[in-house]
């Protein structure tokens, strides 16, 4: 009993990662390249529970929340600070990336279910929001849509078995990694739907009061769970016969599971979008405190006008682009790429707490193990972010996109540049050099 309570509350991550970011995102992955992206999601699936645990060990072990532990890394002068504000920054700017995508993909939902003016809904959809981020007790309502969003993935693997994908395109696409040309942008947001930078930080506070044995049983089998479903969707994304759309995924749902599935699927996105709506200004107010509020003053508290400053910009971003009538789809994807460059940052600040001796002892420091993935999910991403930005770039001076093994020897280099210095940092927390 105890390790099914576990599993249950630690799916508050699984349900935080599928939202309308990783329906849309692997969806199309599966419409566009069929099933040769499974690897990408494999991928993020183990550095999703590499780095949650890794941030929940933090908490365990020191009794600190992660951003309280960076506090203690960079507490000190104009250095201390910039960095603080460095990684406020980072975290702001996914979550404000992430609210966009949120809002277009409750909204979306909404729009199929009733018909009505998206541009109302969106209003409707803030002022939700708003209003439960005002009154401070936004938990159990984004708890409650999330065991729909949950419910709505379990549908998704259902409909996966009831395709009966061939076992060899889903082994191949799953084992053997590939880039088709035109994947990057996806795969990035593959990652960056599926480890959720701002999650770190949420996991981070969910850990106190559970041990190392509870909490990683509980966050396996949720995370795992978690990147079964998106892999579900993709091959349920894969399954659309014409070019990929909400309505065409709807349509598809219909079409294995009856004249419910579409209803379903347009309730199951706008709960998916309506939860995250809340999650993501909430996680981005609390990144915040955590980094900066100080044990003898109480001006972070909730109704605090420095922690409701944080939620009301991420939430007015995406209320903005709800409003803008940006199409949701292209939005909502490349919400998740820009958190998928966001990712690095917050990780390298992650891999160092997770290697000082001083702060986790012998029994809390990383293995060389972990510290391997940990920094192969630091370049990978670092790769692609830089390859999407190349390609961007080029494409909006008018320049002729640079070949591919360019970009990709470019890439490199700069992962060598962050990664050499990062190592040398390691090596002075553990052995005191």
């Amino acid at each position: 009993m105890k390790k099914i309570l576990s599993i249950l509350f630690w799916s508050i991550i699984t349900a935080a990662f599928i939202g309308p970011g990783t329906v849309t995102t692997a969806a199309k992955s599966g419409a566009v390249f069929g099933y040769d992206l499974l690897w990408a999601l494999l991928f993020s699936t183990v550095a999703c529970l590499v780095l949650q645990e890794a941030s929940a060990r933090v908490t365990v072990i020191s009794g600190l929340s992660l951003g309280e532990a960076i506090r203690q890394q960079f507490h000190t002068g104009l250095k201390g600070f910039s960095v603080l504000v460095m990684v406020l920054g980072a975290i702001v700017f996914g979550c404000a990336a992430y609210e966009a995508g949120n809002i277009l993909g409750g909204v979306t939902g909404a729009v199929l279910g009733t018909g009505l003016s998206a541009k109302l809904l969106t209003l409707l959809v803030g002022g939700l929001a708003a209003a439960l981020l005002w009154l401070g007790s936004p938990r159990a309502v984004a708890y409650t849509l999330s065991i729909v969003v949950a419910f709505m993935g379990l549908v998704f693997l259902v409909t996966a078995v009831l395709l009966k994908p061939p076992l060899t395109g889903l082994l191949s696409g799953t084992l053997i990694p590939s880039l088709p040309s035109g994947s990057g942008l996806l795969v990035l947001g593959l990652i960056g739907t599926t480890v959720v930078p701002y999650n770190l930080f949420l996991g981070s506070g969910l850990a106190k009061g559970q041990t190392l044995p509870e909490l990683r049983f509980g966050l396996s089998v949720a995370i795992l769970l978690g990147g079964l479903i998106s892999m579900g969707i993709l091959v349920v994304g894969a399954a659309i016969e014409t070019t990929f759309s909400f309505e065409a995924l709807a349509a598809t749902l219909s079409g294995r599971l009856g004249s419910w599935g579409g209803p379903f699927f347009a309730f199951g996105l706008f709960a998916a979008g309506m939860s995250s709506a809340v999650t993501a200004p909430l996680a981005a107010a609390m990144t915040a405190r955590s980094l900066f509020e100080k044990a003898d003053e109480n001006n972070w508290h909730v109704r605090s006008w420095r922690y409701r400053s944080i939620w009301m910009g991420v939430l007015l971003v995406g209320v903005g682009f709800g409003l803008a009538d940006v199409q949701p789809i292209p939005a909502i994807i490349l919400a998740q790429a820009l958190n998928g460059v966001v990712l690095p940052f917050v990780a390298v600040f992650l891999i160092l707490v997770v290697n000082d001796r001083n702060l986790m002892g012998e029994r809390g420091l990383n293995s060389i193990f972990l510290n391997i993935i940990m920094s192969a999910v630091v370049v990978v991403t670092l790769v692609l972010g830089v390859m999407n930005i190349a390609k961007a770039v080029a494409s909006t001076l008018g320049f002729s996109t640079p070949e591919e093994s360019f970009i990709l020897i470019s890439s490199l280099g700069v992962s060598l540049i962050i990664v050499i210095p990062l190592a040398r940092a390691i090596q002075k927390r553990r052995f005191f050099i």
